[in-house]
C-alpha cells in the first residue's frame, strides 16, 4: 500500500508565499514522477508542475516564474514554492506520485486528499 500526504495549505494574502510538501510513503520499487495540479470550484483539475526522479522539471505556463517543484528523493518528499501569489490560484492542491510497485511491473498513480490553499486579502 502506498501513501500520499500533503501538508502546508491555507489562506494567503495576494502577493504572499506559501510551501506545499508532499511525501510518498509504503513498499514500492520506485517512485518516478511526482507532480502537483490543482482543482478550482466549478472547473477541472489542472497540472501545475511536475518532476522527474532525476529532476528534470515542468510547470505550467500560468505559474512560470512564480511557482518551483522540487524533490528531496531520500525523503520521498515533493515539495511547491509559490510565490508571488493570486487570487486566481486559489484551489484545492493534490499531490500525484507515479510508483513502480515491484521492478518490471506497472506503474502506478496515486493521489493525496488535496490541501486548500486560498489568496485572498
Amino acid at each position: 500500500q502506498v501513501q500520499v500526504v500533503e501538508s502546508g495549505g491555507g489562506l494567503v494574502q495576494p502577493g504572499g508565499s506559501l510551501r506545499l510538501s508532499c511525501a510518498a510513503s509504503g513498499s514500492f520499487f520506485s517512485l518516478n514522477d511526482m507532480g502537483w495540479y490543482r482543482q478550482a470550484p466549478g472547473k477541472e483539475r489542472e497540472l501545475v508542475a511536475t518532476i522527474s526522479s532525476g529532476g528534470s522539471t515542468i510547470h505550467a505556463n500560468s505559474v512560470k516564474g512564480r511557482f518551483t517543484i522540487s524533490r528531496d528523493n531520500a525523503k520521498n518528499t515533493v515539495y511547491l514554492q509559490m510565490n508571488s501569489l493570486k487570487p486566481d490560484d486559489t484551489a484545492v492542491y493534490y499531490c500525484n506520485a507515479r510508483v513502480t510497485i515491484v521492478a518490471g511491473s506497472y506503474e502506478y498513480q496515486y493521489w493525496g486528499q488535496g490541501t486548500q490553499v486560498t489568496v485572498s486579502s
